[in-house]
């Protein structure tokens, strides 16, 4: 194949000159296409569909706006309607704890015959405090035995088994006794501390003060049910 001559080239080259100087050609838009005749004009009814005017929808408009809700207050507690029977059950009556004092949990005031406690209860004439499980009992253990005195022949604190009859009864029994001797401090007997502690109770002994304030400690921590206390009051003196 011979290759192009001189003024061929020349010519192409012109050519591709005067194409490079033209603006470009845009495409014209996408126009959508004419509806065929086999199918109806939107704006047209269709020949073979009823034409139905436009009917207006009388539906009413949703709201949420809250509405106001008006609600009576019931003027009585009952259930049913009112009974008009003559023999009614006061359930109040049949409370046997009604007039039984809250549980106490600590000692307000240590008097020199008596005891203030934070429920309400007072112990006066005279008598000592026995507290075990919340529970308060005026307690004299002078008068176990019919001796009427606390220390005994060696100068230590006995009382014997009769003034502890209700850390025998009470279960579970509490794991600590605070023990108040009353004015001052006095050593225990070797049979009182072992009829005790045989309970599984273990004990300490101060002045009646001290232990009224180690025992509002002790039972706001550890509960009464595992600290209980016995107090003598701080005027007690022994007869001589």
């Amino acid at each position: 194949m011979a290759a192009p001559s001189i003024p061929l080239l020349r010519a192409l080259k012109a050519t591709e000159a005067i194409r490079s100087t033209l603006p470009l050609r845009r495409h014209p838009p996408h126009l959508p296409k004419r509806f065929s005749s086999h199918y109806p004009s939107p704006n047209r009814p269709s020949p073979h569909l009823p034409h139905t005017p436009n009917v207006r929808s009388h539906a009413r408009p949703l709201s949420t706006a809250p509405t106001s809700l008006s609600a009576s207050t019931p003027t009585t507690t009952d259930r049913g309607p009112a009974s008009t029977e003559s023999t009614q059950t006061d359930f109040s009556a049949m409370d046997v704890f009604s007039n039984a004092p809250a549980p106490t949990a600590s000692i307000d005031a240590c008097l020199s015959d008596g005891f203030h406690l934070d429920n309400g209860v007072k112990i006066t004439g005279g008598a000592g405090l026995l507290l075990v499980s919340g529970e308060a009992f005026a307690w004299r253990p002078w008068e176990a035995g019919g001796r009427g005195r606390l220390l005994n022949s060696k100068g230590q604190w006995d009382t014997g088994e009769g003034a502890w009859g209700v850390l025998g009864l009470v279960w579970p029994k509490p794991d600590l006794l605070i023990l108040g001797l009353g004015p001052g401090m006095y050593p225990i007997a070797p049979e009182t501390r072992r009829y005790i502690n045989d309970m599984g109770i273990r004990i300490d002994v101060q002045d009646t003060r001290n232990a009224a304030a180690q025992f509002n400690l002790l039972a706001t921590e550890r509960g009464v049910g595992n600290v209980a206390c016995a107090l003598v009051p701080i005027g007690w003196r022994e007869p001589r």
